[in-house]
């Protein structure tokens, strides 16, 4: 077994199923760097220099240094990039490519990696296109999806609209959360459905166009999110970005019909069972969910198939340790 320290700064879903991958064949020492405030050179120096080789997810602040340092010792590395740190994206104010100090950063601790790897087709685009990346530098590797159901949820379904993310400023626009919300007022007799933890006043703001069909239910336990993946009929996301769509795949898993627009990643995730649409205006997303609430019971089998093909977590799995294995025995 090798040493691997493993340096992020969020534990989200896709990155703690990375960790316990890697973990099955290698010693991983965990490096949480949730803020510029908590890197000491020093120690991150010392860190890289007592393992084997480090791997990133996403390319910032935090991954500068230890990156950087594994360049300089003459050590492997592996980045994970394909959100924020490839994108660009003026209009709603997101992505490290808009330019300054980030771009800089984020495309200096892409170039000192000995492999990039993105999570889809779509961010792997972004990543030679926006951050200027040459192509033979990168590969695309999907996020794996565990199957937390084990079977396809019984029917029938409530007339139940779901979408779920973090209730933000930017995720009003980039997630699709205002135009979810207003749809609602057009189809009173669904019921519209918003999971995910309130993050800032942009609650407030949802609530004031609400209407009375709308439910805003905060964080809940992952039990609970499968419970609602379960129960509802749709799931729609209709973002502006999206470098993958764990949330679109975790519900198609569920069985729900996905509802999406034709961006990021997201056609690369549903394949041709998604229901797709032109624009994020409610009117044509209200059209969209009443086609979805109409599909037949047996279509769902078809769509939680899709991500059980396409997307197993062993088969990540097996990709990284084909990709780390070689670099670890000295073939960079």
């Amino acid at each position: 077994m090798r040493n691997i320290l493993f340096v992020h700064n969020g534990a989200t879903q896709f990155v703690r199923q990375d960790l316990d991958e890697l973990r099955k064949h290698h010693r991983v020492t965990e490096c949480y760097l949730r803020s510029r405030r908590m890197m000491n050179a020093a120690t991150i120096w010392r860190q890289v220099r007592t393992h084997d080789l480090v791997f990133g997810w996403f390319a910032s602040w935090h991954t500068f240094l230890p990156l950087l340092f594994a360049r300089l010792q003459g050590k492997p590395s592996v980045l994970i990039v394909g959100g924020y740190d490839v994108a660009n994206l003026p209009r709603i104010g997101y992505g490290h490519q808009r330019g300054g100090l980030k771009k800089w950063v984020s495309r200096w601790t892409m170039r000192c990696a000995t492999r990039l790897v993105t999570i889809s087709h779509y961010s792997e685009s972004e990543t030679t296109g926006n951050a200027s990346i040459p192509q033979q530098r990168v590969r695309t590797v999907y996020i794996g999806v565990p199957d937390s159901f084990g079977s396809l949820p019984p029917a029938p379904r409530a007339r139940m609209v779901l979408t779920v993310g973090n209730v933000d400023r930017a995720n009003l626009q980039r997630k699709g959360h205002e135009p979810f919300v207003r749809t609602a007022a057009l189809m009173p007799d669904v019921n519209f459905v918003l999971v995910g933890t309130w993050k800032d006043e942009a609650i407030e703001y949802l609530r004031s166009i609400a209407s009375p069909n709308v439910t805003f239910t905060g964080r809940v336990s992952d039990e609970d999110l499968l419970e609602y993946y379960r129960r509802a009929a749709v799931y729609v996301q209709v973002s502006l970005h999206e470098g993958f769509g764990l949330s679109v795949a975790e519900a198609m898993l569920g069985g729900c019909i996905p509802v999406i627009n034709r961006v990021g990643s997201l056609p690369e995730v549903t394949g041709d069972v998604g229901m797709f649409i032109e624009s994020p205006e409610p009117a044509v997303i209200a059209q969209a969910v009443e086609r979805a609430l109409s599909y037949p019971d047996e279509a769902r089998a078809t769509i939680r198939q899709r991500i059980l093909d396409e997307f197993p977590m062993a088969k990540r799995g097996e990709l990284l340790e084909r990709l780390i294995r070689p670099l670890m025995n000295g073939s960079h």
